[in-house]
């Protein structure tokens, strides 16, 4: 066995169990950790397969923005367990059509032999300089902009969705009435009072005690004592 075959059975190994992960897993984080390690996985199978751009767009993007946003909106959207537990038995025949399903398709593929490719032979070799990213953007930008466009669309309206279900209404949440704002007159913000001027009164300033009376005033009374003494 080759180091390249080798590292391609450990990663589908640990991108299976991941995947169970994500679907046995009962807690909602759990479950998207799982899937970021099956993110993680099939980036280093995309490797093996010299697909290095595919591979980088699948971390970054999908593991460092997509399911970390995923993250939050668990987090931020208080999610009921228990709830959810309740009404699962309700849906539990479309899951397993939906299940029974992916099993035909999974071994349809496995059992076919061809599937219109020659299996004997491996991926051809790429020539010195051969760049994949080069060859994606040129079909992307070209052969494939409007669904490309769309799915950038799409991303954009769940994120926007995500955002509205993070600020539904809670007790003792604050949120703006553009409505009424924009509705607003200056008649109801601003009111004009008419006043008669009054003139302000001038304070007058109270005299400072000097230094030179201080100690004068501390000189005279010994003085005053001793003389009614003596008299």
């Amino acid at each position: 066995m080759t180091l390249v075959s080798f590292l391609f059975y450990a990663f589908a190994t640990v991108l299976v169990a991941s995947a169970l992960g994500v679907i046995l897993s009962r807690n909602p984080v759990h479950a998207a950790l799982s899937l970021v390690l099956c993110f993680v996985t099939s980036a280093g199978i995309w490797l093996l397969l010299e697909a290095e751009f595919l591979a980088i767009v699948l971390v970054l993007v999908y593991v460092g923005a997509v399911m970390v946003l995923f993250l939050f909106v668990v987090m931020m959207l208080d999610i009921n367990v228990e709830e959810l537990r309740s009404g699962f038995t309700r849906y539990a025949w479309l899951g397993w059509i939906t299940a029974a399903v992916v099993v035909v398709e999974i071994v349809g593929v496995v059992t076919a032999k061809t599937l219109g490719i020659d299996m004997t032979k491996g991926a051809a070799p790429t020539p010195p300089g051969y760049s994949n990213t080069t060859e994606l953007g040129s079909v992307l930008y070209t052969k494939y902009a409007y669904p490309f466009e769309l799915a950038a669309m799409l991303l954009l309206v769940a994120i926007i969705a995500a955002i509205a279900l993070t600020m539904r209404k809670r007790p003792g949440h604050k949120v703006q009435d553009i409505s009424a704002q924009v509705a607003v007159r200056a008649q109801d913000r601003i009111r004009i009072v008419k006043m008669d001027s009054v003139k302000p009164q001038a304070a007058t300033p109270e005299p400072a005690a000097t230094p030179d009376a201080s100690v004068a005033s501390g000189t005279q009374a010994p003085a005053a004592g001793v003389q009614k003494g003596s008299a």
